[in-house]
């Protein structure tokens, strides 16, 4: 099967490639064919990238579970400690050793190629991240929520690069999502597939791009059917889009007291179900797509957490404290790096970093960062242990969108010149940087 579907997306590639140098050729101009070409690429690729989310593995039920499983909150050890304990110091540094290794040396290449690099998410895949969340009735080794050990792993993986760590973190915020309010169904269904060796491509796709986007009112519409509901709309920014065989979607869902925010799981290869590219100023290494629901019809089982309006709330809170966490990790990596650089870099016969001026910024950041993530370690702790958060949450969110921007800024203005040219990673980190104040979705913590 496997074999099957890299030859069929080796064909369509070479279709396509085909297809694009007919639309470069001047001869369609000369013969007054270019428009219908130019329809026929267009058709074509999207048709493409249909076919290759298709080509994938059908879900099943493997089990039967006669209840949602659960994870327990966290211990309340009625003390303010944000220190991690010894099982969480090893996974981040594994995690950190990884993203060293591994993300920060094929980052540059996967934000030129805009896509990650054959065999690395499958590495990735290896260490499992998947599986710490979900229980251990359906396969995984999870036994109760831990908010704090994701915000660290988000943060360790972004010290790497950011883009290829939303690219990573992507699945479980699927598995997230199901593991907290999917049904029995959903979890029997789905979530086995995140315990092996083969994890899906999956996406939270709530983002959608229309001015003033208020994620609580999406403008994708889920109406009811005699058997189901029937999604329509558009969503952007959607990592890994073209790969996906799995999306927790979001729709304004209609219903006795006016619509509201809902979510649902839409399977890849379900009939109506579109993909096309969609290139960011950053996270290009998430290779990034559009999601088109065109007249979707899915059954009634696809509802997440039956449309309550608390679940979503829950979801979106969750994937801000993850944002906010990638926005930590990046801004760490920006620190590191200005700090070796402004004390080697020499002008008028010292270091630039004697300078008040430039010594005043390093200073900012590193003061700026260690705000960032105090706050953002309370929020996840009063998460994981079911204490009321929203507050927390939102504080973190507000100071990775604006401290996490003036960083990366820094970050460029510290390297002069340098900071502008792609021989030096600020540049991109100052563009993904960007992406935490307007992005919805994708990941959870």
């Amino acid at each position: 099967m496997a074999r099957q579907n890299a030859t069929r997306r080796d064909a369509m590639g070479f279709g396509l490639a085909a297809l694009n140098r007919l639309a470069g050729s001047p001869l369609l101009d000369r013969a007054g064919l270019r428009k219908p070409v130019e329809n026929l690429v267009a058709t074509a690729t999207r048709q493409g990238f249909r076919a290759a989310g298709a080509a994938q593995r059908t879900f099943k039920a493997t089990t039967r579970l006669g209840k949602p499983a659960r994870l327990a909150p966290a211990t309340d050890t009625g003390l303010f400690d944000l220190t991690p304990d010894d099982e969480q110091q090893m996974i981040v540094e594994t995690v950190s050793e990884f993203a060293a290794e591994q993300l920060r040396p094929a980052a540059a290449e996967a934000d030129d190629a805009l896509a990650p690099p054959d065999g690395l998410l499958a590495r990735a895949a290896e260490l499992g991240l998947t599986v710490v969340g979900i229980p251990e009735e359906l396969g995984g080794v999870g036994s109760e929520r831990s908010a704090v050990t994701n915000v660290l792993v988000a943060e360790a993986l972004a010290h790497g690069d950011l883009g290829l760590a939303v690219a990573v973190l992507a699945p479980s915020a699927v598995s997230n999502v199901l593991v907290r309010h999917g049904d029995a169904h959903q979890q029997a269904t789905y979530l086995p597939a995140f315990t092996g060796e083969d994890v899906p491509a999956a996406a939270l796709a709530l983002q959608e791009q229309v001015p003033l986007f208020d994620v609580f009112a999406p403008r994708t519409t889920a109406r009811r059917t005699p058997h189901g509901y029937r999604l329509d709309g558009v969503k952007n920014l959607v990592p890994r889009a073209a790969q996906a065989e799995l999306f927790v979607v979001s729709a304004n869902l209609e219903g006795p007291k006016g619509a509201g925010p809902a979510l649902f799981v839409v399977e890849s290869g379900t009939k109506g179900v579109g993909i096309e590219a969609e290139p960011a100023m950053g996270l290009r290494g998430a290779a990034t797509g559009k999601l088109v629901l065109d007249d979707v019809s899915l059954p009634a089982s696809a509802l997440v957490g039956g449309g309550k309006r608390d679940v979503f709330t829950d979801v979106v809170r969750s994937s801000r404290l993850a944002w906010a966490a990638l926005a930590c990790g990046t801004a760490k990596a920006v620190l590191d790096y200005v700090i070796p650089y402004v004390n080697e870099r020499e002008a008028f016969g010292e270091p630039v970093s004697h300078r008040q001026g430039v010594a005043f910024q390093v200073a900012d950041i590193g003061i700026e960062l260690e705000g960032m993530r105090l706050v953002t370690l309370r929020a996840a702790s009063r998460m994981e242990q079911g204490k009321p958060h929203a507050r927390e949450v939102a504080l973190a969110r507000k100071l990775a969108t604006d401290k996490g921007m003036q960083i990366g800024s820094a970050g460029v203005q510290l390297l002069g010149g340098h900071g502008f040219v792609k021989e030096h990673p600020v540049e991109r980190w100052y563009r993904d940087l960007r992406a935490v104040g307007v992005m919805e979705g994708v990941v959870s913590a």
